[in-house]
């Protein structure tokens, strides 16, 4: 894969407006995560938020995804069996971590990544540390470009979507990163959330685990004209 050509904004607009952005939405709504954070406290325990660490973009220096910290509001409980085990997700998704999912609620405490430089507010989302091992070639150059809040195939399909159909979406934006693409996908991301669409898979509350792209298995979708 050639070395993409990056214009003025994604060398420095889209930085800038990740700052400028995260840091207004962070003071205007400031009491909105203090009402979030006293019903997740209530309703689903300690600690309030879910902290994991993700791949973000690749170190050009290293060749390597720079792992981060990432925030989000807690969705699941954490009943367990009785060895000890956790239940499935399906059981500790309680109906408040529901609604926390379906809305996006769960995912505003990422803004403190955007502003750490972390993460974008516009970019493919930071996947498992466990798969980057799985990735193909072509796969890894989705970490080119620093992880986003919404990406792409998040504003077309979201987690209904195959996930090779997924790392081609998000291949495809980090080759065409533009202001122009940024709206267009905010304002899909708009609708995706409002109707709901592709919070689950067939398979999975979420997003059945990624465990490689097999041989001959070819994505469906296609980049747009």
């Amino acid at each position: 894969m050639e070395k993409t050509k990056r214009g003025p904004y994604a060398l420095f607009f889209k930085r800038l407006i990740d700052i400028v952005a995260s840091l207004m939405v962070l003071i205007l709504f400031c009491w909105l995560y203090v009402i979030l954070a006293i019903l997740v406290r209530i309703k689903l325990g300690s600690p309030v938020l879910f902290k994991q660490d993700r791949p973000g973009r690749i170190d050009p220096k290293t060749g390597k995804e720079k792992i981060f910290r990432l925030y989000k509001f807690r969705t699941m409980n954490d009943e367990r069996d009785e060895n000890g085990e956790l239940l499935p997700d399906s059981i500790r998704l309680t109906p408040f971590g529901f609604w926390l999912r379906r809305t996006s609620l769960d995912e505003t405490p990422e803004l403190f990544n955007i502003l750490k430089g972390d993460m974008s507010l516009i970019g493919p989302r930071p996947l498992l540390v466990r798969y980057l091992d799985r990735y193909n070639e072509e796969q890894h150059h989705r970490h080119d470009v620093r992880p986003g809040l919404t990406g792409y195939a998040q504003a077309h399909g979201r987690n209904s979507v195959s996930w090779e159909d997924k790392f081609v979406m998000d291949v495809w934006y980090t080759k065409n990163v533009t202001f122009i693409n940024d709206v267009k996908i905010i304002l899909d991301t708009i609708k995706t959330v409002l109707t709901h669409e592709g919070i689950s898979s067939e398979t999975s509350v979420t997003m059945e685990e990624f465990m490689g792209t097999p041989e001959g298995v070819e994505a469906v979708w296609r980049a747009p004209n």
